[in-house]
């Protein structure tokens, strides 16, 4: 059995159909199973889960309430009740094609061994259009992610998006669940769980891999692309970089620090070569989010 886990707070705007586009997939009901882990929301989330509910009684869906504050608590409570053999997380704004189970089997099915995959994932702006800065280079700061159309281990660093990744749950035993210390938790932008996650999960023998056709859209609402955003975004992973490493070790945040100052240089190089090319835009924001993710790593 699948495991499809989904955790929400406050997006009640889009959770329906996000759930929606799961149940309509072309694939045996009985093979899979919907969780929904409702994080202290606000709004409508529990009415737009019984909705679905009585739109589609046929589903498997089970709905829970995590009241410890933080992505990282929802997913683990979401780990702790899932029956699957693996879990595949959604986040509560994506929404799939008609095919993704049957091709996420198939996948699971070619690779058995895997510890974890991750899929592609395609942003859909709420605007109508892509916002001036994006490139190729900050596609991960709209939660995007797209290796080619070939499945790939990930590597040198790279690992799997939330909004479309899932694990064995076999691997847990000797990784652990998310770190709550790390993560989202209503209105902060802590982030660092899943790259927390996924270089413990390396430690294991198995393979991470990205599969292409697993492809999920994400809604990027036009707040997600204001400059003000993405600074307290590069604050966030800046802090919680800081975070991360200074729990492993002095040296390994020595490393961070040291790793920050070639993430600079790449950051200048690219800028000027945007600059160039007359796109100013796509550079400027590349010196912008650096500035601010060195500002959180260096916080008290």
């Amino acid at each position: 059995m699948l495991s499809i886990i989904i955790c929400t707070y406050n997006r009640d705007k889009y959770l329906y159909n996000a759930l929606k586009s799961v149940a309509e997939n072309d694939f045996p009901h009985e093979k899979y199973e919907i969780i929904l882990v409702n994080n202290n929301s606000t709004d409508s989330t529990e009415a737009e889960c019984q909705r679905f509910r009585a739109d589609f009684p046929f589903i498997d869906f089970r709905y829970f309430v995590e009241t410890s504050q933080g992505l990282s608590h929802a997913r683990n409570r979401g780990i702790r009740e899932a029956k699957g053999f693996f879990l595949a997380f959604l986040d509560d704004d994506s929404f799939v094609k008609k095919d993704y189970l049957e091709k996420l089997e198939k996948n699971l099915k070619q690779y058995p061994g895997i510890l974890a995959f991750g899929g592609k994932i395609t942003p859909r702006f709420e605007s109508g259009k892509a916002p001036a800065w994006l490139s190729k280079w900050t596609y991960s700061l709209v939660s995007a992610i797209d290796m080619g159309d070939k499945s790939v281990l990930f590597k040198s660093g790279k690992f799997p998006i939330g909004a479309n990744m899932g694990i064995s749950k076999n691997s847990l035993s000797a990784t652990g669940f998310f770190n709550p210390q790390l993560g989202r938790s209503q209105k902060n932008l802590l982030a660092g769980e899943e790259k927390d996650f996924f270089y413990r999960l390396k430690k294991q023998e198995g393979d991470i891999r990205y599969f292409p056709d697993i492809e999920v859209e994400h809604m990027i609402p036009e707040s997600r692309t204001t400059k003000a955003y993405i600074k307290r975004m590069g604050l966030g992973i800046g802090q919680s970089e800081k975070l991360r490493t200074s729990s492993l070790s002095g040296k390994s945040y020595f490393k961070r620090l040291c790793l920050e100052l070639v993430k600079w240089g790449g950051s200048i190089v690219l800028c000027l070569g945007f600059i160039l090319k007359l796109q100013p835009s796509k550079g400027m924001i590349l010196l912008v989010f650096r500035w601010h993710v060195t500002r959180g790593l260096l916080s008290s």
